[in-house]
């Protein structure tokens, strides 16, 4: 048995199933609690079925992202890891840049099957699981001040900005920032004093051609009053993004 059966081994994926019921259990729960809540404080039945209806299926949409994210992963990691990660706790940006920074700290060219190991799989998923696990244990201790405080609309009364609206923005931008840095780096990078061409241009021909697709997707959405297209505009360019590197690997 080689490393990426070993990975999508029977074991790994009744692990991985049963956490994933647990989580879909939770829901179930919570939904069913949450329409006897509306139902006890007089909300219309009708309501309450439709907004659940239209809840799934803008649910649905932009969950092909996500499912492209797994098919991505899958190919190195195996199936269970990927599907368990970005089922539960998981952010697809966060899952697939961790786990190839992660393959490159051990040694490996990056998420390459023909590379991995179980003990380079164990560190990757160690360091995908440390680095979002303080996300969890941050709003447990500080979620409820943090959300007043998001919530403040001190800011708006003056005309101004709320902080929820400034560090939502501030954090977008300084995780845009951090990784068009990093594609540019790989591109071209410092020798001996000297900028060096690598020759490692997919990473940017993916990030502009997916960031061009997403102006496109927010002009129609915004800009023609067509607000559905925000289901797709994720999945729609990852899937530009990753074309064009396709495309530019066979040419080039």
């Amino acid at each position: 048995m080689n490393t990426l059966e070993q990975l999508s081994s029977t074991p790994l994926f009744l692990i991985s199933g049963l956490i994933i019921l647990f989580v879909v259990g939770m829901s179930i729960f919570f939904l069913i609690r949450s329409y006897r809540a509306g139902i006890a404080l007089g909300m219309d039945k009708v309501k309450l079925k439709r907004a659940i209806t239209s809840s799934v299926t803008f649910s649905l949409l932009p969950s092909i992202s996500i499912l492209l994210g797994v098919i991505a992963l899958s190919g190195t990691l195996g199936i269970p890891l990927p599907w368990l990660r970005l089922s539960v706790i998981g952010a697809l940006h966060y899952e697939t840049s961790v786990a190839d920074i992660a393959a490159k700290s051990i040694g490996l060219s990056g998420l390459n099957a023909a590379e991995m190991t179980t003990e380079a799989f164990t560190t990757i998923a160690l360091l995908m699981t440390m680095g979002i696990i303080w996300g969890c244990v941050c709003t447990i201790i500080f979620g409820k001040a943090y959300n007043k405080k998001l919530s403040s609309n001190k800011s708006k009364k003056s005309g101004g900005r709320s902080f929820g609206d400034s560090a939502m923005t501030a954090m977008f931008i300084g995780l845009i920032t951090a990784y068009t840095g990093s594609y540019i780096g790989q591109f071209v990078q410092l020798q001996n004093g000297s900028l060096v061409v690598t020759g490692q241009y997919l990473q940017i021909v993916t990030f502009v051609f997916a960031a061009l697709a997403m102006a496109v997707f927010t002009y129609f959405a915004e800009k023609k009053k067509m607000a559905w297209l925000d289901n797709f505009s994720i999945a729609g360019s990852m899937l530009v993004g990753m074309a064009a590197a396709v495309i530019c690997g066979m040419i080039f």
